[in-house]
């Protein structure tokens, strides 16, 4: 078996963009959690930036924040968001949505209902009408609605797509692709992520919504049509789960309402099948490799350990060359950002910074996430009716 590692070489454009610090965003948060500490340490890295007004609805909370993270002169008397963006005199530009899920909605649409600009972190709802509710008050705004998916800065992220858009798959018909953890329910942050009333779907939304991203967005967001789903939280409901007994949070159990497993059978225009799974908690060390198949060529994407918005090892690309089976190793890709010390996280920040300040699109779009939530809620759906189910989108 033939290895050629020269065919995808990667090119980078190196060229420094000059940012305009003369014109200063107004951002304001609406909570002031665990996700909220990535946001205000990148927000606060950007020269063009000005953090003006936060919110929580713990009292005190917001202005403790924001004291931690040594930002002066933030607004933080508000009991809600509401409260806050009726404040005409903050003049706000735009808004970072770092609530827990069941709180993604309600203030996206608010907010965009004021005139601002929106980052919305992932998962983009809990359901697909909550998602289609915020589809249509962006349509309306005009405004800039991206949603919070770092991974798509990831140099190795895009390579997948361009080894897609190549050619060098041909027509694809088959995708396997997930992930997680062997023992990884997030409980060190509290309860929020475990609970059905702050949280609404677990594993599924958390690093699921990642997983699916990374490949939908690769062969270019086709329409979800059909979905056979399975969840499952054996893991998260019993008291002698490792990482209860290690916190001392055995009492937890009790509070699970949501997944810590999930897998499902995705029908998408096109004929393509995607086959998933994610965990939060399983007994193996992960439930495979992300694999595309098409019909000239096939991708592997190694799988990783916890999954963190990149690849966890070179990708292989299997093909024929004159005849002869061929294998090309793919490199990981080590971008000029990421020697500089420059985070995905700092990336999403600019990149939404950017569409704002220049009358850019949404870097990572709702309208593709809208099919991202679609397949979320298909499986949540196709997993409580113990069937196969359509999955039907309303007209934004």
């Amino acid at each position: 078996m033939a290895e050629n590692k020269d065919l995808f070489a990667f090119q980078e454009n190196h060229e420094k963009k000059e940012i305009d610090t003369n014109r200063k965003l107004r951002i304001g948060f609406i909570g002031c959690g665990w996700i909220a500490q990535s946001h205000v340490k990148s927000f606060k890295k950007q020269p063009d930036v000005e953090i003006v007004a936060g919110c929580d609805l713990i009292p005190g909370k917001a202005k403790a924040f924001f004291e931690k993270y040594e930002v002066e002169g933030v607004k933080t008397d508000y009991k809600d968001h509401k409260e806050m963006l009726d404040d005409e005199s903050l003049q706000l530009d735009a808004v970072t949505i770092c609530t827990y899920n069941r709180q993604h909605a309600e203030p996206a649409i608010y907010a965009l209902k004021k005139g601002m600009h929106v980052l919305l972190e992932k998962p983009f709802t809990v359901t697909l009408d909550e998602a289609v509710e915020v589809c249509r008050a962006e349509k309306e705004s005009g405004k800039i609605l991206s949603i919070g998916f770092q991974p798509r800065m990831d140099a190795n992220m895009k390579m997948i797509k361009k080894i897609v858009e190549s050619g060098a798959l041909g027509e694809v018909y088959y995708i396997q692709t997930g992930g997680g953890r062997r023992r990884g329910i997030p409980t060190p942050f509290g309860t929020t992520f475990i609970e059905d009333k702050t949280a609404g779907i677990g594993a599924l939304g958390d690093i699921g919504c990642y997983s699916l991203d990374m490949v939908l967005n690769a062969i270019g967001y086709p329409k979800p049509l059909t979905v056979s789903g399975y969840k499952s939280n054996f893991f998260g409901t019993d008291p002698n789960y490792c990482n209860y007994v290690k916190t001392g949070h055995p009492e937890y159990a009790k509070l699970f309402g949501v997944d810590d497993f999930a897998a499902a059978f995705i029908r998408l225009e096109g004929g393509i099948i995607l086959d998933f799974r994610i965990a939060w908690a399983m007994n193996i060390d992960t439930p495979g490799d992300t694999l595309i198949l098409g019909k000239k060529g096939g991708l592997r994407i190694p799988s990783t350990d916890c999954w963190n918005g990149s690849v966890g090892g070179p990708m292989k690309l299997y093909h024929e060359v004159c005849g002869q089976q061929t294998v090309t190793e793919i490199p990981i890709i080590v971008s000029a950002e990421e020697k500089q010390g420059i985070s995905l996280f700092d990336l999403k920040i600019r990149s939404f910074v950017d569409a704002v300040k220049e009358g850019g699109t949404a870097p990572v779009p709702s309208s593709q996430i809208l099919y991202n939530q679609a397949i979320i809620d298909g499986i949540a759906k196709s997993a409580a009716a113990g069937r196969e189910v359509e999955i039907k989108i309303p007209k934004i």
